[in-house]
């Protein structure tokens, strides 16, 4: 029987959100039902609202959760009710092209829920990402669904789901970070903070962080740095390129996602060294590089999607790792609010003050 709970919703461009009666229906064949216990309030949210990503108004906010499969349709064996789960937006199909050559982390076919959840008039509703956390419930496709150890902080265990796995991975997976390696990340939010940590964790001998907020850079030490450098007053290529022997970083994570920022990875990155671009460009942007840099400079330029995770790999080990005290996932809550603070949450996110606002229910 379809349940109403409450829910965030999108329901104009630039408007504020909102909340509002969303009717959950029953899992179909090959979904689940999700009760949320904490979702994190991720900017990807914000572009949706400001009508970044598409234009199909009204949507359900909220994708970076955690919570107990409260129910499953049919066909479904990889979770079951009661199981404490992560959720993502990588639900892999497993017969594409990327998953028959073995690498479904770049599944080109992933699925989400095929009902949709609605409003109490019955207006469809469409999930941010796939999910739409920011309710008491939520339809996923269960392979959205990744189980990982109970014993983990919902708040903290949540923020896998997206932007601490986007970090973590564009360093360990997509930049392939390696025990003694250099590396700078070029903006220090969450993810690029995410970044930090994941170099740290891959054994880097030298983390440069840059960014134009010395809050951010603080953090940024707190989490693993171990030197910073503020691109307001200083000259970021430059300084990447004094702090390592003048010959660049072997990895530079740009964590922003503008040509400016991206020219900056570029060009402070050693030569054969790489470039991840975890940060999400807007449409309108263009890059211009000379093509003989391109080819002098050697190497690889990479755009990491979803840190390259794949779930049911990733989030266990990294869940482990949290309960074992070698993964600080609670440094990035930085305050945990009501289910109606999210608009206020987004302000602060708009003036930096927050790795991550989570909604706990």
């Amino acid at each position: 029987m379809a349940q109403q709970v409450q829910g965030v919703i999108a329901r104009a461009k630039g408007a504020p959100v909102e909340m509002a009666t969303i009717t959950v229906p029953d899992p179909g064949p090959g979904e689940a039902v999700v009760k949320i216990q904490a979702c994190g309030v991720c900017h990807t949210d914000l572009h949706y609202r400001e009508g970044g990503i598409n234009d199909e108004f009204p949507f359900l906010l909220g994708h970076e959760a955690a919570g107990v499969v409260e129910s499953v349709g049919d066909g479904v064996s990889e979770v079951a009710p009661g199981d404490f789960v992560i959720l993502n937006w990588r639900a892999v199909c497993g017969q594409c092209r990327a998953c028959k050559r073995g690498r479904p982390q770049y599944c080109f076919d992933t699925h989400n829920a095929k009902q949709r959840m609605t409003l109490a008039d019955g207006t469809e509703l469409s999930p941010a990402l796939g999910i739409g956390a920011f309710a008491e419930k939520t339809l996923v496709a269960a392979g959205q669904c990744t189980k990982v150890d109970p014993a983990a902080s919902p708040a903290a265990a949540g923020l896998l789901g997206c932007g601490v796995m986007a970090g973590l991975g564009a360093a360990i997976n997509t930049g392939n970070v390696g025990r003694g390696d250099s590396v700078a990340v070029i903006g220090c939010g969450g993810v690029g903070n995410a970044s930090v940590v994941g170099a740290r964790l891959a054994g880097a001998a030298k983390i440069i962080a840059v960014d134009i907020d010395d809050k951010k850079l603080a953090t940024a030490r707190e989490l693993g740095a171990t030197h910073t450098v503020n691109s307001r007053s200083t000259d970021p290529v430059e300084a990447v390129r004094q702090l390592t022997s003048g010959f660049g970083a072997d990895v530079v994570i740009d964590a922003v996602g503008r040509p400016e920022t991206y020219e900056q990875a570029f060009y402070a990155r050693d030569l054969a060294g790489t470039v991840v671009l975890v940060g999400v460009p807007t449409p309108e942007m263009k890059l211009e590089l000379p093509l003989l840099d391109v080819f002098g400079r050697g190497g690889a330029l990479k755009s990491s999607w979803y840190g390259d995770c794949l779930p049911s790999r990733d989030f266990p080990m990294l869940v482990d790792l949290y309960l074992q005290g070698r993964l600080d996932l609670d440094a990035f809550v930085t305050e945990t609010i009501a289910l109606d603070d999210v608009e206020k949450a987004f302000e602060r996110m708009h003036h930096g003050d927050v790795l991550r606002s989570v909604v706990v229910f």
